[in-house]
């Protein structure tokens, strides 16, 4: 750093403000530093940064699956975030799994991340508390924590089952079939009670054949759906309760002759060139990740006091499947 203040002509403190990117330094001066640090190939002592600042400068994303078009989305979101603060991201996938969820954040912590962004796969979190007692930063986003009180960003899930739903009725239909996920996931419940509110509202009674929760394996959508659509009562219209659900409704309901109106809760590639094009409510991905990861940074940098939460609205995308009126 003395060769970099010396062939800058600058104090020490100059230097260290330009590689901690620091205020109080003027555009040229710090040109001046920036072209000195590359001409000697100067790189910061990480080590050394640690033992005086006690952060690491990094943090972990535990999610459900980076291959999921949602959750790398999401992802991107916290990266950008963390890289304009400095930080570096360590990103994990639970596969739903509370176990696996539980192994990355503790692995994490061990190599001293300064916070956590946790997609939550498991429903009790009281292992945590610890980690944030002893000043781990700690955001849930997408779903709430289990059995502890922290900082978390959601989507209002079931808001936008809600105005998916009404939409469909909108158009003429009263026989809604609705496919979820597992139940004891907090965003597929929360769809599932906007789907529920909806039909309320409109004065329908719900029929126990319309609507199942599960896995969302394409053999069991398929299964289900096609129950669905058969019978005295079949539905004339489908809520899909996520994107693997949807992808698997539309090769479905493809084939059949008669047309059935669909919705599909996330947005997902192609969807808009599909015949029909697929209506959808769409989440905004990046901007659970973007929110969760300032709010992350706000509490590292001791901005934040008490928990907070917030809920992101969910967007209705009418394209055309949605709009499908009943064909009987």
């Amino acid at each position: 750093m003395k060769d970099v203040a010396a062939r800058a002509g600058v104090g020490l403190k100059t230097v260290s403000r330009v590689v901690n990117e620091e205020p109080g330094v003027t555009p040229d001066t710090a040109a001046r530093v920036q072209a000195a640090i590359d001409a000697l190939g100067f790189r910061r002592n990480d080590s050394a940064r640690l033992l005086r600042t006690r952060r690491t400068a990094s943090v972990g994303l535990v999610l459900e699956d980076l291959a999921d078009p949602f959750y790398a989305s999401l992802s991107r979101a916290v990266e950008d975030v963390a890289r304009a603060h400095g930080a570096l991201l360590f990103t994990g996938s639970s596969t739903e799994n509370p176990r696996r969820e539980q192994e990355l954040v503790l692995a994490f912590c061990a190599r001293r991340v300064d916070g956590l962004v946790v997609v939550p796969a498991g429903d009790d979190h009281r292992y945590l508390v610890p980690e944030i007692d002893a000043g781990v930063a700690t955001v849930f986003v997408d779903r709430p924590a289990g059995r502890i009180d922290a900082d978390v960003v959601l989507t209002d899930n079931a808001g936008g089952t809600r105005a998916g739903v009404a939409h469909l009725i909108a158009h003429g239909h009263r026989r809604i079939g609705f496919i979820g996920d597992q139940p004891g996931i907090h965003t597929a419940a929360e769809r599932l009670r906007g789907y529920r509110e909806a039909m309320a509202d409109a004065g329908i009674d719900v029929r126990p054949q319309w609507y199942a929760m599960g896995p969302t394996t394409p053999q069991r959508v398929q299964a289900v759906l096609a129950s669905m659509l058969s019978g005295p009562e079949p539905v004339t219209a489908l809520l899909a309760g996520n994107n693997r659900v949807t992808v698997t409704a539309v090769r479905v309901l493809s084939g059949r002759p008669e047309p059935v109106a669909l919705v599909g809760f996330d947005d997902f590639e192609l969807a808009d060139l599909l015949d029909p094009p697929v209506t959808v409510v769409a989440q905004d991905a990046p901007g659970l990740g973007r929110t969760a990861a300032q709010m992350l940074f706000r509490r590292l940098d001791g901005a934040a006091t008490g928990t907070s939460r917030v809920e992101l609205p969910a967007r209705l995308i009418p394209r055309g499947s949605g709009e499908i009126p009943p064909s009987s």
